[in-house]
C-alpha cells in the first residue's frame, strides 16, 4: 500500500490527556515527565520508572493503583491487565469500544511511552541463559503494538531521541498529536518490535546450536541516508546492526565529507584487510581491491612500500592503517589524494597534518577487528538472501605441506604466508606477487587464474619502469593464488614473471601437473588446504 492509499482515519489532531510511561532507558525520563505534567497530562507508570518520576516531584499514578491489581511474580506481570490494554486499544469513534470502556471503568490513554527491556546489550555483556530471559520483555512489546494498532488514537514513543518532538507536535497543536506524527510513530514501533523479536529468535537458535535456522530475520537501525549508490541513479542507506566489530559502524569520523556508498564498502574492505597483520601495516584499496599492502618496522616504512607496489591505481583510494596514525606518516599520506583514511587512532600530530586536506575523511575506530572472530555474511539475490559465516579463516606455518622437492626457505615462508592472507581480501581470481612483507604485484577479479597471475607482473612491470628500476619488483617474489591452479599455465606466467615459491589450497585434478611444472623451475611450493573465494 503505498502512502497515497492509506485510508484516512476519522480524526487528525488527538488530545492528550493521559499516558503510560514504562522504559528502561531513563534518558531525557525527567524532562518529558515534567512537560507532560505541566500541560496536565495525567502519567501512569511502573517500578523504577514511576520512582523516578516521583522522586523528581511529579505526579505519577502506580500502574497497580490505576488497574486495582497489584505488579506480582518479580515484575513479570504488571501491565498485562484490561484497564491498560482497553485504554490503548480502545477506538474512540465506535460505540461499541467506547460503552465498554464506560461500562467497565476503563480511560483512554492516548500516549505510550516505552523502550524495552535491554535484552541485546545484556547479551552482548555475555550474561548467562537465566539473565537473558529475564531480560526478555513481555508486557513492554505488547504495550507497543497495542498503541502502534490503534494509531488513529494513540501515540507510541519508543525512542528517546523523538522526545523533542512529541513535545513540538503538543507545542504547536495545542495539546495534541497529528495523525501523520502517530502513523510515523507507529512504524518506528513496529520496526523497534520486529528487531528485538529477530534479536530474541537469534539468540535463541544460537542457544540450540542452530547455525540455520527455519526462518531468520535481519534489522539494522538507519545510520545515514546516503547521497546515492555505487551509482548516481542508485538510492542507498547505511543501516547498522550494533554488532560490537570495530570499523566503518563504530568509527568516529573526525573530519571530511560526508561518506558516500563506495567509500563504506571500500573503507570496510581496506579495514579488514589491515587487521590481518600483528606488525605495522599499511592497506590502500581502491574498489575494493588491494593495490599495495606492506608491513614495517614502521608505519611510515609499511605505508611507503604499500604506495610503491602501484601508485598509480593509490590516487584516489582508501588507506588504512593497523596502528595510531603518527604525523610523519600523515605527512606522506597527506601527499596522495585518498579519499578515506582509517586507523584505530591518530596522534595530535597527525590529526594536525590531515586537518589541512579539508575534504579527505579520517575514521578512528579505537581498536582493530579481529579476523578470527566468528559472524555472518549476507548477501542478497533474486528473491532470498545467501548466508554464510564470515571468512575467518588463517594459513598457520604448522598446516602448510610441501608439495616439491625444494622446501621454502625461512624468508619464502613468511613472505608467503603474508601473500596469502593479502588474497584472502582480493577479488577472485586473486593472484598476489609480495616480497619482504609487500605486495610487488596484484591480480584481480579476472575470469581466468592465468590472466591474474599476467596482469599482476604486468603492472609489476610498469611501476619499475615508471621508477627508473632495473628489473620488475616480481623477480626474487613469491605468490599466492587464493585457489588452486587449474592449469600449470598460471604457475607458469608466475615463474616467468621471477617468483621463486609459491603457495595455494591445491586440490586440483592436475596438482600433479602444477607440481611436477614448479619442480621443472626449481620452485617451492607448499599447499594450505584452505580456499579464500572472494566474490
Amino acid at each position: 500500500m503505498t502512502v497515497a492509499s492509506i485510508p484516512a482515519a476519522n480524526v487528525d489532531l488527538v488530545p492528550l490527556r493521559r499516558a503510560i510511561i514504562s522504559v528502561s532507558d531513563k534518558a531525557g525520563l525527567l524532562d518529558l515527565g515534567k512537560a507532560l505534567a505541566a500541560r496536565g497530562v495525567q502519567i501512569l507508570s511502573t517500578g523504577g520508572s514511576a520512582k523516578t518520576l516521583a522522586d523528581a516531584g511529579i505526579p505519577v499514578t502506580e500502574v497497580g493503583d490505576h488497574t486495582g491489581f497489584p505488579e506480582m511474580m518479580d515484575g513479570r506481570v504488571k501491565t498485562l491487565h484490561p484497564k491498560i490494554h482497553g485504554g490503548i486499544l480502545a477506538r474512540r469513534d465506535l460505540p461499541t469500544h467506547t460503552g465498554a470502556m464506560e461500562q467497565h471503568d476503563i480511560p483512554g490513554i492516548d500516549l505510550v511511552v516505552v523502550n524495552l527491556y535491554p535484552f541485546e546489550a545484556t547479551v552482548r555483556k555475555g550474561a548467562d541463559f537465566a539473565t537473558c530471559i529475564e531480560n526478555i520483555d513481555i508486557g513492554g512489546p505488547s504495550l507497543i503494538r497495542g498503541a502502534a494498532k490503534n494509531h488513529d488514537f494513540v501515540a507510541v514513543v519508543t525512542d528517546p531521541s523523538d522526545y523533542a518532538e512529541l513535545l513540538a507536535q503538543l507545542e504547536a497543536n495545542d495539546g495534541q498529536t497529528t495523525l501523520a506524527f502517530r502513523r510515523q510513530l507507529a512504524a518506528k514501533a513496529y520496526a523497534r518490535t520486529g528487531a528485538y523479536d529477530m534479536a530474541i529468535a537469534a539468540w535463541f537458535g544460537g542457544q540450540l546450536g542452530e547455525d540455520y535456522p527455519r526462518r531468520i530475520t535481519f534489522s539494522g537501525d538507519l545510520r545515514q541516508t546516503l547521497r546515492y549508490g555505487e551509482n548516481p541513479h542508485q538510492t542507498a542507506a547505511f543501516y547498522t546492526t550494533g554488532e560490537d566489530r570495530p570499523g566503518i559502524a563504530t568509527a568516529t569520523q573526525l573530519q571530511g565529507k560526508e561518506l558516500s556508498y563506495n567509500n563504506l564498502n571500500d573503507t570496510d574492505a581496506a579495514f579488514e584487510l589491515v587487521a590481518e597483520f600483528d606488525r605495522p601495516a599499511i592497506a590502500i584499496i581502491k574498489h575494493a581491491n588491494p593495490c599495495g599492502v606492506a608491513e614495517g618496522e614502521t608505519l611510515l616504512e609499511a605505508y611507503g612500500r604499500a604506495l610503491a607496489c602501484d601508485p598509480v591505481s593509490a590516487f584516489g583510494g582508501i588507506i588504512a592503517c593497523n596502528r595510531t596514525l603518527d604525523a610523519a606518516t600523515a605527512e606522506e599520506i597527506a601527499k596522495l589524494f585518498a579519499e578515506v583514511v582509517i586507523a584505530p587512532d591518530a596522534d595530535e600530530g597527525a590529526r594536525k597534518v590531515l586537518s589541512s586536506k579539508k575534504n579527505l575523511r579520517v575514521l578512528l575506530t579505537g581498536r582493530l577487528p579481529d579476523p578470527a572472530a566468528p559472524g555472518l555474511f549476507v548477501k542478497s539475490v533474486a528473491g532470498g538472501y545467501l548466508v554464510q559465516t564470515r571468512d575467518n579463516g588463517r594459513a598457520s606455518l604448522d598446516g602448510l605441506k610441501v608439495v616439491t622437492k625444494r622446501a621454502p626457505t625461512e624468508a619464502e615462508l613468511a613472505d608467503l604466508l603474508f601473500a596469502f592472507r593479502v588474497a584472502k581480501h582480493v577479488k577472485s581470481n586473486a593472484i598476489v606477487y609480495a616480497k619482504a612483507g609487500a605486495t610487488v604485484g596484484i591480480g584481480a577479479g579476472q575470469m581466468s587464474r592465468v590472466d591474474s597471475s599476467r596482469i599482476a607482473a604486468w603492472k609489476s612491470a610498469d611501476v619499475a619502469k615508471a621508477a627508473g628500476q632495473a628489473e620488475a619488483g616480481t623477480r626474487g617474489s613469491v605468490v599466492a593464488s587464493d585457489a588452486f591452479f587449474p592449469f600449470a599455465d598460471g604457475l607458469i606466467a608466475a615463474a616467468e614473471a621471477g617468483v621463486t615459491a609459491v603457495i595455494q589450497p591445491g586440490g586440483s585434478v592436475r596438482d600433479a601437473e602444477v607440481i611436477a611444472a614448479a619442480d621443472e623451475r626449481g620452485l617451492a611450493m607448499v599447499f594450505t588446504g584452505m580456499r579464500h573465494f572472494r566474490h
